[in-house]
């Protein structure tokens, strides 16, 4: 499916800073983040940027292409972030949550000409920089004095309490790297992304087409910066003069207090959240009237997780969206309806939705070949939002970056996501899995998520995980299930699988989690359930 946008205009110097900068003019006395209770206006937010900007751009050498932002859900991981993009680089965010040597290797493969860093991640900082050569800058906005090794130029808060507000800012191109995440790799190796101005500008162009956002509207912000969904919730407020709160990982315990009592408008999370509101009895009839969008995206969101939602935020609008950060954060999206969803959901699943304005998607057989309406296959995308392909790494862009010849005379780049998909006759797309998650038992093909959706029929059930196991000469022999609720009943759930499922599919265990594993992006983390499975 493909539709007509009007093209971003660069002649203008618009890029991810732009907004922000407009209203920082227009209304500076505006609220632009909330941390704490801490309120930064956009006037304010505006000159520290300029300053932290100044600061990089006068001790660099040359001009800045990449600034790590060295912290977390604190002041300065916002306010690191607005300087980066001032300073004319990229922003790449890093976790002091993430093991140490993760950061390391994001940081090297980055090639990083400073880094801004808050105090609680100075601890970890001196390893990392022992593994860097050359050494970038250090900015340190919260600190007066650190013992930086003698090789690296480092700016403290008393030097940049004499620094000027940076007034011409560097000029930046459609093409250039507004940002840089690292993802997950196969090889266990994080793999670096680069989305540019253009991609991420016409992202947000879409979005306001869709949502409307306005002045008056509070975001949350719950995801960690170094997911790329926390891009969604700052920069299209900014974009549009709201206002961002960003929450701590205590206000997530208890989201519908935090909800109230900021009169949040906009929420976005991933759908675990959901999951514990309903294992806590959060999620009460009523209990959310300030939202009116209610976003989901990172995993698969069960239908009765939509439905409860929808219940206790009867104003707003519930949506799932889905997206790689390869198609710049989000490109396919269902608005739940009442009336029609539930016909479509598939394995208890709310669907992907369609395609979002001047984007193409097809799905492909294993042999390469477009397929049809209903037939299952890899789901490819093409478009503006299609990222220039992986940091640093040939090999891995030319395997998930391909040609498709979609006429005599015309080829598209599609980017291969892994998920396995099916698209209905009205351009609606169903989630069947990921591709690595399809597997044989017994010689019989078995679909995970079918497994999980019969599972989360039980109203007891507020999420499940299916994984192979075990595996003898690389081949499972049978399924484990893993489920998380209040006063869950095993024998329910085995009975209703074996009275649903062919025997090859019926789970030999089942499990119950007080909480399912999640990993730094609050998504549900197959792995360590793997590996909980293998060391018993």
């Amino acid at each position: 499916m493909t539709a007509a946008v009007g093209k971003i205009d660069f002649k203008d110097g618009r890029s991810l800073r732009s907004g922000f900068i407009w209203h920082a003019q227009q209304t500076p006395e505006r609220p632009a983040l909330v941390v704490g209770a801490t309120t930064l206006t956009y006037g304010a937010m505006d000159r520290t940027a300029r300053i932290w900007a100044k600061a990089i751009v006068d001790r660099l050498p040359r001009r800045a292409e990449r600034v790590g932002v060295f912290a977390y859900r604190s002041q300065i991981a916002y306010q690191g972030t607005l300087a980066a993009l001032y300073a004319g680089a990229a922003y790449v965010p890093l976790n002091r949550t993430f093991p140490v040597d993760r950061t390391i290797s994001m940081a090297q493969d980055g090639r990083l000409d400073a880094i801004i860093v808050d105090a609680a991640s100075l601890p970890q900082l001196q390893e990392v920089l022992s593994a860097l050569n050359p050494c970038p800058m250090i900015l340190l906005p919260d600190a007066d004095i650190w013992d930086s090794p003698a090789s690296t130029s480092v700016v403290t808060r008393r030097d940049l309490e004499t620094t000027a507000p940076l007034g011409i800012l560097p000029p930046v191109l459609q093409d250039d790297l507004a940002y840089l995440l690292f993802t997950s790799g196969s090889t266990g190796k994080p793999k670096g992304v680069g989305v540019t101005h253009s991609n991420i500008l016409y992202f947000l162009e879409i979005m306001q087409r869709r949502f409307g956002i306005v002045p008056g509207d509070r975001f949350s912000q719950t995801f960690a910066q170094t997911f790329d969904v926390s891009v969604w919730d700052l920069f299209m407020a900014w974009e549009h003069g709201a206002s961002v709160y960003a929450m701590r990982q205590i206000d997530l315990l208890a989201p519908t207090k935090y909800i109230n009592q900021h009169q949040l408008t906009v929420w976005f999370s991933v759908p675990s959240v959901v999951a514990f509101m309903r294992r806590k009895n959060y999620l009460r009839p009523q209990s959310m009237p300030t939202l009116r969008y209610s976003l989901f995206a990172g995993e698969p969101l069960p239908r009765r997780s939509a439905e409860l939602w929808l219940e206790a935020a009867p104003n707003s609008s519930v949506e799932n969206l889905y997206g790689p950060t390869e198609l710049t954060i989000v490109c396919v999206g269902h608005r739940w309806d009442p009336a029609t969803s539930p016909a479509l959901c598939l394995h208890e699943f709310v669907p992907m939705g369609q395609l979002f304005e001047g984007l193409c998607g097809i799905v492909v057989g294993p042999d390469g070949t477009i397929l049809a309406d209903d037939q299952e296959g890899e789901f490819y995308v093409a478009g503006p939002q299609t990222v220039p392909g992986y940091w640093k790494n040939d090999e891995q862009t030319a395997d998930r970056f391909v040609q498709m010849l979609m006429s005599e005379t015309q080829a598209k780049r599609f980017y291969k996501t892994g998920d396995r998909v099916v698209r209905r006759t009205d351009g609606t797309y169903l989630y069947l899995g990921r591709v690595d998650h399809q597997l044989k038992v017994r010689g019989y093909r078995v679909e995970l998520s079918e497994i999980e959706g019969l599972l989360c029929r039980d109203l007891a059930v507020d999420c499940a995980v299916a994984v192979g196991w075990p595996f003898i000469d690389g081949r499972a022999e049978g399924i484990v299930a893993f489920v998380a609720g209040k006063d869950v009943d095993i024998q329910r759930l085995k009975g209703a699988a074996q009275k649903a499922l062919p025997p090859y599919m019926v789970p030999n265990e089942i499990h119950v989690l007080e909480d399912m594993p999640l990993n730094a992006n609050g998504k549900i983390d197959r792995l360590v359930l793997a590996e909980r499975l293998a060391a018993a």
